[in-house]
């Protein structure tokens, strides 16, 4: 799927909804779920490189995240808080990041 299909999906209550933080867009929050190869199969050295890299940023399980800006060209690299601090990433490497969506709050809305 291509970023623009996730820009409007948002967690619904009782059930999970899960992205790879790299297709999301401006405005996406969630919780990080794991990082891992974006295919699934067996992990290259440069692939092993970047899971460590961005585990030692601070993308663990559970830390909070949003992205909070998009490259003004083609919307890379996304800019993302993550907990406490702001982190940039080219989409590519953000297709590690598994995250949970946020489930939306009605009272944001009023």
């Amino acid at each position: 799927m291509y970023r623009s299909e996730y820009a409007g999906i948002t967690g619904h209550a009782g059930s999970t909804v899960s992205v790879r933080l790299g297709f999301g867009a401006k405005g996406l929050r969630g919780t990080v779920l794991r990082v891992a190869s974006a295919n699934g199969t067996a992990k290259s050295e440069a692939g092993r490189s970047l899971e460590r890299r961005l585990l030692e940023i601070g993308f663990v399980e559970g830390a909070a995240v949003e992205i909070v800006h998009e490259g003004f060209i083609g919307g890379d690299p996304i800019a993302v808080k993550l907990d406490d601090m702001r982190v940039a990433l080219r989409r590519r490497d953000a297709e590690a990041v598994l995250v949970q969506i946020a489930a939306a709050d009605p009272d944001a809305a009023a």
